[in-house]
């Protein structure tokens, strides 16, 4: 496990935030989906020499998942099966846990946690440098590769502080120089 353990311990230092770029209809609230969570993993794993996989299982009550990660050496570790239940027995019940069980196996997988969830959090006002984060977008729209586009958002990302407004221009000016790279 010498090379699948170096090789984590390499991508985990690359991991991206898990985004919380979705919005719960039910709740009004605002939540890291699935896309979210294997975007902030999968190119520091991938970089890294090592692909990501999940393995479902049925069960008449709902779906077990298990996340693995294997090393391009043939190393392979396998992080623990875990279970939900599905809320209704329909196709669109058992999709919805799906996708449930095999992001919080990811992120228990990659240590992941999403922005703070802590309820008192949207009490706070937190602080905003505002001229900060306008040269952190200059950043990320200079942004010539892959890399440099990454460490840009990450740190501008990290400036906004938690305020939503600020983290939708910063995800919308990444995605845009994405597109273009």
């Amino acid at each position: 496990m010498k090379n699948l353990a170096t090789a984590l311990v390499k991508a985990q230092k690359a991991f991206g935030p898990a985004l919380k770029t979705s919005t719960n209809p039910h709740f009004k609230s605002r939540y890291a989906d699935l896309a979210s969570c294997v975007e902030a993993v999968i190119d520091a794993l991938n970089n890294n020499g090592i692909f990501l996989f999940q393995t479902t299982s049925e069960h008449i009550d709902g779906i077990i998942c298990e996340t693995s990660f294997l090393h391009e050496s043939g190393e392979r570790l396998d992080c623990g099966k875990l279970f939900f239940p599905a809320p209704k027995h329909d196709p669109q019940g058992f999709m919805s846990c799906l996708t449930y069980i095999r992001r919080a196996s990811l992120m228990a997988a990659t240590g992941q946690a999403p922005e703070d969830d802590d309820g008192n959090a949207t009490m706070r006002k937190p602080t905003i440098d505002e001229t900060a984060l306008i040269d952190h977008l200059a950043a990320i729209e200079a942004s010539t590769d892959q890399d440099s586009l990454k460490n840009a958002y990450k740190a501008a990302y990290t400036a906004c502080n938690g305020n939503p407004d600020w983290q939708k221009k910063v995800i919308a000016a990444k995605d845009k120089v994405k597109a273009k790279l």
